[in-house]
């Protein structure tokens, strides 16, 4: 069974090649969703896949990115299966 996330990256999350970093990471892991940065300045993503994946997926963003990230906020939602791949929003 597929769980979702709804994470929110503050901190220098910006123009540190994360989105693209985050959507390599997610492909290579069969996750699906997409991840925009927010005007704001914090980074949002929308993923979902089996809880292993996921789990995996944060450790990556942030064993990457640890400096850059001053607070995450991770919300589980319902899964919905509507995404294909893992997107670049803008």
């Amino acid at each position: 069974m597929n769980k979702r996330l709804h994470v929110y990256y503050s901190g220098s999350v910006h123009g540190v090649g994360f989105r693209y970093t985050a959507q390599r990471s997610a492909l290579s892991l069969n996750i699906t969703g997409w991840v925009r940065n927010m005007e704001d300045g914090r980074v949002e993503i929308v993923c979902e896949a089996k809880a292993a994946a996921l789990d995996k997926f944060l450790d990556k963003i942030k064993y990457i990115f640890g400096g850059y990230i001053s607070d995450e906020s991770v919300e589980p939602e319902k899964a919905t299966g509507e995404f294909e791949g893992f997107d670049i929003r803008f």
